[in-house]
Parts: C-alpha cells; sequence; structure tokens
C-alpha cells in the first residue's frame, strides 16, 4: 500500500477549514434566533431552499405550528422569516457538503491504494464523528420544537463541542502526516498542556452553556457581575438543589464561564513561563507563543462581548477566538507528543 502523500494532507485540511465555516455561520445562527427556522428535515430536497412565493408561504405556515412563532414570534411577517430562514438553511446545506467532502475524497484515496492503514483507522473515525455531529444537530432542534420555544442547552453545547471535537481530531490527523517524525519531549510540559487542553474543552461547554441559556445578556459589568457587588454576591440562588445552579441557572452558568477563563488563562501563562525555562525546537515554541497570544486576545473578546451586550458581530467574533485558541493548543499538544 502506497504511503499516505500531500493530497491527504490537502483533503484534512480543507475539512478543518469547512469545520470553521460552519462553526462561524453555526454561532451566527445561535446569535440571530435562526436555528428553530426550519422544523423538519429532509436530507436531499432540504438543499434547495423554497423558489417562489407559494413554496415560502408553505414554510412560513410550517413555522407557525411551532412554540417559536406562537411564543415570541408571531409579530413575524414573511420577509422576517425569510432573514431566519437563510442562516438556517445555509448552516444546514454547509453541514451536507462537508460529509460529501469528507466522504467521496475518502472512497477515492481508499480505492486508489493512497491512505495507510492507520490514516484509514482515523479516516473512519473521522466519519462517524461527522455523521454523529449531523445526528446532534437534528436532535438539538426537536428540543425547540415541543413545549420551549428554545433549544436544550444541554444539546446544543453537545453539538458545538462535538463540532470543535471533530475539528480538533481532523487537525491532529493531519499534523499525524505533516509531521511524521517526533522526537523526545518535556514530559512534565507535555502533561500540563494536557491539563489546559481538558480545561480549554469544558470553558467551551460552558461558552455553549452560556450561549444556550442566553447568559451573556444579564451580569454585564466586569471584573464584577453586577456593579459595585462582590462577584461572588450576584450567583443568585434560582433553583434547588442547588448544583443545577451551576448548569442551568443564567448567574451560575455565567460565573463559572468567567471563572474557567482565569483558569484557562493561567494554565496558558504557566506553560509560557515553563517554557522558557526549557529547550524547545522551533515548532513547539512557535506553539506557545500562539498560546499566549490567542489566549489574551480570546480573554478580551470575552469581556467584550460582555460588556456590550453581546452583539452579534462580537459574539461571533468570540467563538472564532475559541475556535483558533482550540487549534493552537492541538498544534502544540501534538508538537509534545511522541
Amino acid at each position: 500500500m502506497k504511503t499516505d502523500n500531500k493530497k491527504v494532507v490537502y483533503w484534512l485540511l480543507t475539512g478543518c477549514i469547512l469545520i470553521f465555516i460552519m462553526v462561524v455561520v453555526g454561532g451566527i445562527t445561535r446569535l440571530t434566533h435562526s436555528g428553530l427556522s426550519i422544523s423538519n428535515y429532509k436530507l436531499i430536497s432540504g438543499t434547495i431552499p423554497p423558489l417562489n412565493e407559494t413554496e415560502w408561504q408553505a414554510a412560513f405556515d410550517l413555522y407557525k405550528q411551532y412554540p417559536e412563532y406562537q411564543k415570541l414570534n408571531n409579530h413575524f411577517n414573511l420577509q422576517d422569516f425569510k432573514d431566519i430562514y437563510f442562516w438556517e438553511w445555509l448552516h444546514r446545506v454547509i453541514g451536507r457538503f462537508i460529509g460529501l467532502v469528507f466522504f467521496i475524497p475518502f472512497v477515492y484515496f481508499l480505492a486508489t491504494k493512497q491512505l495507510s492503514k492507520p490514516t484509514i483507522k482515523k479516516a473512519i473515525v473521522l466519519l462517524f464523528m461527522g455523521a454523529f455531529q449531523g445526528f446532534l444537530g437534528w436532535y438539538m432542534v426537536k428540543s425547540g420544537l415541543v413545549d420551549n420555544p428554545d433549544v436544550s442547552h444541554y444539546r446544543l453545547s453537545a453539538h458545538l463541542t462535538t463540532a470543535f471535537l471533530t475539528f480538533a481530531y481532523t487537525f491532529w490527523v493531519a499534523l499525524d502526516l505533516m509531521f511524521p517524525n517526533r522526537k523526545d519531549v518535556n514530559i512534565q510540559l507535555r502533561n500540563f498542556i494536557r491539563f489546559a487542553f481538558a480545561l480549554l474543552l469544558i470553558q467551551i461547554i460552558y461558552g455553549a452553556f452560556v450561549a444556550g441559556l442566553d447568559a451573556g445578556f444579564i451580569h454585564n459589568h466586569w471584573p464584577l457581575m453586577n456593579e459595585g457587588k462582590f462577584m461572588h454576591e450576584t450567583v443568585y440562588i434560582e433553583q434547588n438543589p442547588v448544583y443545577k445552579n451551576f448548569i442551568e441557572g443564567k448567574s451560575g452558568v455565567q460565573f463559572i464561564h468567567r471563572m474557567l477563563a482565569y483558569f484557562v488563562v493561567a494554565a496558558i501563562v504557566i506553560i509560557w513561563i515553563k517554557a522558557k525555562k526549557s529547550t524547545l525546537s522551533h515548532w513547539q515554541q512557535k506553539g506557545i507563543n500562539y498560546l499566549i497570544f490567542l489566549v489574551l486576545l480570546q480573554f478580551i473578546l470575552g469581556v467584550s462581548t460582555l460588556l456590550l451586550h453581546v452583539p452579534v458581530w462580537l459574539g461571533v467574533a468570540h467563538q472564532i477566538g475559541a475556535f483558533f485558541l482550540l487549534s493552537a493548543m492541538t498544534f502544540t499538544l501534538h508538537r509534545f507528543t511522541k
């Protein structure tokens, strides 16, 4: 069997770029409250949007049957509906396109024996992750079509986190092919990067919780959650048992997201300090430099998003920042892994 070649690397990196676009459009879809505009799922015919006024009216009439219109958007006219329909339609079309971009080249590379056995196994995992991501998207939408005119923040978090993980694994597989030979590494530093990676994933999960609960629209002050009050005084007890306040309460979820931001910054600063005392390769040093720059930028974006009451463009920028930070973390961890 032939070894993997540059075409395979380009294929994987193309997948990474498409997942990035998918996440950006998904963020816009969420922030514009467009995610429930298409209440049915048609794998093939759903790719084509309504093409005339009759079809648009039929789609609008279907939307009127569900809680979001009945409880929140009953003032919408057809043009309002078209505006939110666009983002959800684009999000779904990109998802289908990503599936084709992964599957068709995979079959071609497999038939022409351009994949090594390890890469075949990894590619199959990627295909399953992509399919599972699509399922989670529809599973998320279903949660907003029953009684509550909003999707479950748990399902939203699962959908977003799986997208980030699919990207990270795709990028990791590409890096395996780009850097096949890896030397001995600083084990202590590698383990600390692993810890920071796990911490970042938890922070991404809580970022999705904040988005799903619209928790960014309250406590729009920094560094205190309410002006003139200590931070701990503003975590209101909304639910019993108490722990539910930190996974379902808006104040508690925002509090955890804020606190985790400090921990993520601290972890990466410690990595940067430890790295300055170690002998590193060129790419290891590059990865850590990217990390320290991106985590500080992401922190600034997060604070700005909060203070400005989550404007769409800044909310999307904050999500993009998380994406690039995860990219840098994945790259750095790869460079420190045998």
